[in-house]
């Protein structure tokens, strides 16, 4: 099921992984933030997975940055990246939110990384599973 917010869209691929494809030229700000934790919170009840689909071009404010992703049930987040601008604005956020010790892939929309992002996630997913 797709959801469209302020910023972009949410689509529920399965109960457990929310795919998010944020518009074209946006700065994410803390509004924003906000704005997908309500999603989030509305929508998912248990340990869930992340595939943050980059195809557009977009930015995150400072403040965004240290906030974005911070989800209690959130097990496993992938990235799919189609520029090497967008490579390296995930690979910066992952360093400067090191410390959040995510579980976390990067993939290449060029590359079939789109179902490999997903196949990540389920796996990660079924992984945590098994062991609770």
């Amino acid at each position: 099921m797709k959801y469209r917010l302020s910023f972009g869209y949410f689509t529920l691929l399965c109960d457990n992984i929310v795919e998010v494809v944020v518009d074209e030229g946006i700065e994410m700000n803390l509004e924003m933030i906000e704005e997908c934790h309500q999603f989030v919170q509305t929508h998912i009840t248990d340990d869930f997975g992340l595939l943050v689909n980059r195809v557009n071009n977009y930015t995150y404010s400072y403040e965004a940055k240290l906030s974005v992703a911070s989800y209690e049930h959130m097990k496993a987040i992938a990235f799919v990246y189609y520029s090497q601008d967008t490579k390296d604005i995930t690979e910066n956020l992952q360093k400067l939110r090191a410390m959040d010790q995510w579980n976390c892939q990067i993939f290449s929309g060029l590359e079939l990384g789109w179902q490999q992002a997903l196949e990540w996630l389920q796996s990660e997913l079924s992984t945590i599973k098994v062991e609770t």
